[in-house]
C-alpha cells in the first residue's frame, strides 16, 4: 500500500536556459489524467541565465504540486537529477528532459502497468521528433522483459519510469563530476539487471522525445572522443560485470559496438564529420574492438555493419568514406498496388525495395550464398554473406499519425521477391511486398481521431529504411469511417495547373 498523502509518481527534470522549449513539457504536465494530488513535478533548475528560473517560480506558485530547486551550474543534467531524486515523494520517479512531453495518460498508464505487474521499470512507448526511439522494443506490450529475452538494450535513455525504494536500495544515481557522456547509459543498464521485473508498455505512446531545432540543448554539442569512449568503456564494464562471456555479453556489447560507433561512421553522418574528428573516433573505434570485443559481438551484426566494423578494426578510413558516399544514396522507395475500402476497415497492398543512387541494392549469388554487393572489392566476401539477411528481410506498413507523431506497426502478410539484376543471372534484388488491413474502429486503441500517414518499412542486410506512401486517412472524430486522400493525385492535379499557367 502506498502511504497517505504520499504522490505516486514524482517527475524530475533537469532545466537548464530552455526558455519557451518549457512550456510544452509544463502544459503536458498540466493535461495529465492523473489527479494533481497524486503526482508531483520537481524542475531543477541547473544555474540557468535566462528567465527559465522565473518562468519555473511562476509555474509552482500556479500549481502546487509543482517545486522548483534553483543549483549553481553543474554543466550537465547528471547533477539536477540525482537531486531530484533525494527530494522525491513519489512512489516511483520519472526522469524527463526539458524540451520534451507527456501524452495526456501518460503517468497514470505507466503507474497502472506498474503496480499491476509490480515492476521496479517500467519503459513507456515514446514518439521521437528528430530524434531516434527504439522501434522494435515497442512492437508489442512485454510484461516481464529482460535483456534477454527482449531488445530492452536498445532502450538506455533514462525517459522511465522506476521505483524510488529500488533507485535508493541499490545507490542508483547519475555519475557527476563534469559533462560525462552517456550518464544514462550507467544507471540504465545497472537498473535493467537489478530490477525484479521490467515492463514495456507499447500500446500507448506515453512520452515525446524532441530535438531542439536551435540544438541548444547541454548535450547537443559534438562529443569529445577521449571522454566519450571511455564513457562506453564503463557501461561495457557494467556488461561485463553481470555476465559471462558468450553469446549474451556479445549481444549486448553489440549494442555499443552498432549505436556508439559503427553509426558514426557510415552514411551521410560520416560525410558531414570534420576530419581530425572522424580520424580520432576511428581510432577509438578501433581500439575497443580490438580490446573489448570478442569475435562474436561484430559477427552478429547484419552484413553492412560488418563490413563497417571489418574497415574500423584495419584503420581503413579512406575506405569508410568511399563506403559512406555509397551508403548516402540508400533510400527506400514504395509503391501503392491496391487499396479496398470497407465501411471502417482499409486494406492496402503496397511493394517497396531498397536503392540506392536509384539502382536496387543487390546480392552476388556464389556457391548458394548471397553476398551484399559494395562499391569495392576489398572485403573478405564472408563478411558480406548476407543469406541469413536475405531469409528474414522483413516489410512492414506502419500508420504514422501526423498530429503527435504515433507509430503504429500493422499487422500484415507479405513476401519476398528475388529479382535477377541486369548484369546476369548471378545477381539478384529484393522486391517486398505487403498486405495490411487498418481496422479504424481498433487502431490505436480506437484513438484515431487525426490524419494518418503510411509508411513502408524494409528491414534488410543492416538498413532499416522507410519510404512514405502516399495515401492519407483522416478521421473526424475516434473510431470514424477513414476519408482517404491520395496524394499523388493532389500532386498531379497540382502539377497540371503549374503546366496550364506556364503554358498560358
Amino acid at each position: 500500500m502506498v502511504e497517505v498523502g504520499v504522490p505516486k509518481v514524482s517527475v524530475v527534470v533537469p532545466a537548464y536556459n530552455c526558455g519557451t522549449h518549457i512550456e510544452k513539457l509544463a502544459a503536458s504536465l498540466l493535461r495529465q489524467s492523473l489527479p494533481v494530488d497524486e503526482f508531483e513535478a520537481i524542475f531543477v533548475d541547473d544555474g540557468s541565465t535566462d528567465d527559465t528560473g522565473a518562468r519555473l517560480d511562476r509555474l509552482a506558485a500556479q500549481h502546487p504540486h509543482i517545486r522548483v530547486l534553483h543549483i549553481e551550474n553543474s554543466g550537465w543534467p547528471s547533477r539536477p537529477r540525482n537531486l531530484g531524486i533525494e527530494h522525491a515523494r513519489g512512489e516511483y520517479v520519472f526522469f524527463a528532459d526539458d524540451d520534451d512531453w507527456f501524452a495526456d495518460q501518460a503517468l497514470e498508464r505507466l503507474y497502472d502497468c506498474a503496480k499491476t505487474y509490480d515492476a521496479d521499470v517500467v519503459v513507456g512507448k515514446m514518439a521521437g521528433h528528430g530524434r531516434a526511439v527504439p522501434r522494435e522494443l515497442f512492437r508489442k506490450n512485454r510484461f516481464d522483459a529482460t535483456l534477454e529475452n527482449s531488445p530492452l538494450i536498445d532502450s538506455l535513455t533514462c525517459h522511465k519510469l522506476f521505483r524510488r525504494s529500488f533507485l535508493n536500495d541499490h545507490g542508483l544515481r547519475f555519475p557527476e563530476g563534469g559533462k560525462r557522456r552517456l550518464e544514462d547509459h550507467s544507471v540504465v543498464v545497472r537498473a535493467y539487471f537489478l530490477s525484479r521485473r521490467t515492463c514495456v508498455l507499447s500500446d500507448y505512446t506515453c512520452y515525446h522525445h524532441a530535438q531542439r531545432g536551435d540544438a541548444r540543448n547541454v548535450t547537443a554539442a559534438r562529443l569529445d572522443p577521449s571522454s566519450y569512449f571511455a564513457s562506453v568503456r564503463d557501461a561495457l564494464d557494467i556488461v561485463d560485470a553481470h555476465t559471462e562471456p558468450g553469446p549474451l555479453r556479445d549481444r549486448l556489447h553489440r549494442r555499443w559496438l552498432r549505436n556508439e560507433m559503427l553509426n558514426r561512421l557510415r552514411g551521410k553522418r560520416l560525410l558531414a564529420a570534420p576530419e581530425d574528428w572522424l580520424e580520432q573516433v576511428a581510432l577509438e573505434t578501433q581500439k575497443v574492438i580490438q580490446d573489448r570485443f570478442a569475435p562474436g559481438v561484430a559477427a552478429g551484426l547484419p552484413p553492412l555493419l560488418r563490413a563497417v566494423a571489418y574497415l574500423a578494426e584495419r584503420g581503413r578510413v579512406a575506405d569508410l568514406r568511399r563506403l559512406a558516399r555509397w551508403e548516402a544514396g540508400i533510400a527506400a522507395h514504395g509503391t501503392i498496388d491496391d487499396v479496398k475500402l470497407a465501411d471502417r476497415a482499409v486494406t492496402v497492398t503496397v511493394a517497396a525495395e531498397l536503392r540506392s543512387a536509384g539502382q536496387p541494392v543487390g546480392f552476388r549469388v556464389e556457391d548458394g550464398r548471397d553476398v551484399l554487393v559494395l562499391p569495392m572489392e576489398e572485403i573478405d566476401p564472408e563478411v558480406l554473406d548476407s543469406t541469413a539477411q536475405v531469409r528474414k528481410a522483413r516489410l512492414d506498413v506502419v500508420a504514422r499519425r501526423r498530429e503527435t507523431g504515433d507509430e503504429i506497426f500493422l499487422p500484415v502478410t507479405f513476401q519476398t521477391e528475388r529479382v535477377t539484376g541486369t548484369s546476369g543471372a548471378d545477381t539478384v534484388h529484393l522486391v517486398h511486398r505487403a498486405t495490411t488491413t487498418i481496422d479504424f474502429g481498433a487502431l490505436n486503441g480506437g484513438r484515431t481521431r487525426g490524419s494518418w500517414l503510411l509508411k513502408a518499412r524494409i528491414t534488410n542486410a543492416g538498413w532499416t529504411e522507410d519510404a512514405q506512401l502516399p495515401l492519407v486517412f483522416v478521421c473526424r472524430a475516434d473510431g470514424s469511417r477513414p476519408r482517404i486522400r491520395d496524394e499523388r493525385k493532389v500532386w498531379n492535379r497540382v502539377r497540371s495547373a503549374v503546366g496550364r499557367r506556364i503554358r498560358g
